[in-house]
């Protein structure tokens, strides 16, 4: 099933808003270490609210955790690269996982060249960046759009 991951987030609020999503919507959401914050921080429990505990999430100690358990999944980067493809012309498949880079820096160019496929929200070129959890919403809808998944008793089903 249609996966989120966050590389080394370092905004409490911005992971605990994903949580509150990913328990939303019943997707699985992976956050990747180092964190720029502490995982008890209040800032995350109020962004989450008491979604947090209904949430499917993992903690992976590194990139390369991650990457061995999702080894047989599509890593598809959120990247404003050159070579990335419009999010809304990207074909995405069921065992996609969408990987967020960190709020204050992205990916490593070590990481980021392990993951193939990458996507961008287009944007007026003279603005700088959207939010991370907004950036990750956005892609998630188009992909949930895609694969004409819904929201039923807590978890996404294929129509």
């Amino acid at each position: 099933m249609l996966r989120l991951a966050l590389y080394h987030p370092q905004i409490p609020q911005n992971t605990g808003t994903l949580l509150r999503l990913a328990s939303c919507l019943g997707i699985r959401l992976d956050l990747i270490r180092p964190f720029g914050f502490a995982f008890t921080d209040k800032k995350l429990r109020r962004a989450g609210m008491d979604y947090i505990k209904f949430a499917d999430y993992k903690i992976h100690d590194s990139f390369e955790d991650f990457q061995r358990e999702c080894a047989d999944r599509r890593l598809v980067a959120l990247d404003v690269g050159d070579s990335s493809v419009r999010h809304h012309d990207f074909r995405y498949a069921l065992d996609d996982v969408l990987i967020v880079g960190s709020e204050h820096y992205g990916f490593s160019k070590e990481h980021l060249d392990k993951i193939f496929y990458r996507v961008k929200i287009p944007m007026i070129p003279s603005r700088r960046s959207l939010n991370m959890a907004i950036s990750a919403a956005m892609v998630l809808s188009e992909a949930m759009s895609q694969l004409n998944l819904y929201s039923k008793d807590e978890a996404l089903v294929p129509s």
